[in-house]
């Protein structure tokens, strides 16, 4: 019985050594390896339209969230040449500016406050070389030739050889009606500066060129001279309709390239600026050529960041990819490796890690 006790000690003895002797070998068995955060291919975001830049501030390196502002595009604005009744408003915001004209003639037309006007001539003129000779752009007096009480004050538009026409500015006339034009308010007849037959003023045409972006009238609006009617931008909108001329990010991430600038001109399809995305982090360690048996692609791996030395930041990744291609300008070949993982707030590019296999073999043997 004492031999078989005895026995039995030292073979508890023997383990124990055993054990001892494999926990060395176990501790070797994980692998650190120096790495930094680094970022796969930026995304580029683009200018949906054209025109000048008037406010960008964002620069490389800034972190940026998706919907968030990214530059702000003036636009053509287009004003009311004259005072007038908005008429015949054929776009909408979206169009295509030479679409609409090519089709209407024009985006919209002003139907003039001023909406007569008077083919003249000077057959029925004074007979003098004063009253004969009609100036463009003076002002004339117009009362109507058959007895009517219909008078009107205007303007000379336009004037060959012996024809002249004349835009009422002010006054009741008929269409069609026959009237004498004076150059004095009291309508001498030593003033008159001949005869001529009442139409209607021809509308004003108002157009452009670009997309129209937004619309400031309708249809039967009043205007005044000088009053914005439409803004328009370079290029064809996309779905023809824009929420305004502030371009917007469609991704979150870090700015990673800035390729315009306030007062520069962009045309639609433009890069604005690069973007790396949080989502395509990685850390990338170099692997000796005698530590590739040690790393695999999949395994999973313990991250530490040290930007706060006194509260070290532990994260989880996955290898990715250990490239096949040497890095190495020595005698020892090294190897790129990426480890894919999903970074907090605090992880910024660049930023250096420490990487550490995990031996699954010795998580086991603590069990």
């Amino acid at each position: 019985m004492a031999e078989r006790k005895g026995g039995s000690s030292m073979k508890r003895i023997l383990a124990l050594l055993l054990a001892l002797l494999l926990l060395p070998t176990l501790a070797m068995a994980e692998t650190t390896f120096d790495g930094a955060v680094v970022a796969g291919d930026a995304v580029s975001v683009t200018a949906p339209f054209g025109g000048t830049v008037s406010a960008f501030s964002l620069r490389a390196g800034s972190k940026i969230s998706s919907g968030a502002p990214v530059a702000t595009i003036g636009t053509t604005k287009v004003y009311a040449p004259a005072d007038g009744t908005v008429a015949g408003v054929f776009a909408q915001e979206g169009d295509a500016v030479e679409s609409v004209q090519a089709r209407w003639g024009a985006v919209m037309y002003i139907m003039p406050t001023n909406k007569f006007t008077i083919t003249a001539d000077i057959e029925k003129a004074y007979n003098s070389s004063e009253t004969k000779y009609v100036n463009i752009g003076e002002t004339v007096y117009i009362a109507c030739s058959t007895g009517s009480d219909h008078t009107a004050t205007g303007i000379v538009t336009g004037a060959s050889g012996n024809t002249y026409t004349v835009e009422t500015t002010s006054g009741t006339l008929m269409m069609e009606e026959t009237v004498n034009i004076y150059r004095s308010a009291d309508h001498a007849s030593t003033s008159r500066i001949g005869r001529g037959s009442v139409g209607r003023t021809q509308e004003i045409a108002v157009g452009g060129s670009g997309s129209i972006l937004r619309l400031h009238v309708k249809d039967g609006d009043t205007v005044e001279r000088g009053q914005l009617l439409f803004e328009t931008v370079t290029g064809t909108l996309d779905g023809l309709f824009a929420t305004g001329n502030e371009i917007r990010s469609d991704v979150s991430g870090v700015v990673a390239t800035v390729n315009t600038s306030a007062g520069a001109t962009v045309n639609k399809g433009d890069t604005l600026l690069t973007v790396y995305t949080m989502d395509t982090l990685q850390i990338e360690i170099s692997v000796n050529e005698y530590d590739l048996s040690a790393i695999s692609e999949g395994d999973t791996v313990n991250i530490t960041f040290n930007y706060d030395p006194d509260r070290p930041t532990q994260l989880t990744g996955t290898v990715s990819m250990i490239s096949h291609l040497s890095t190495s300008q020595d005698s020892e070949a090294s190897y790129l490796a990426y480890v894919d993982f999903t970074p907090d707030d605090n992880v910024r590019i660049g930023m250096t890690a420490v990487v550490t296999t995990i031996d699954e073999d010795k998580e086991s043997f603590g069990e």
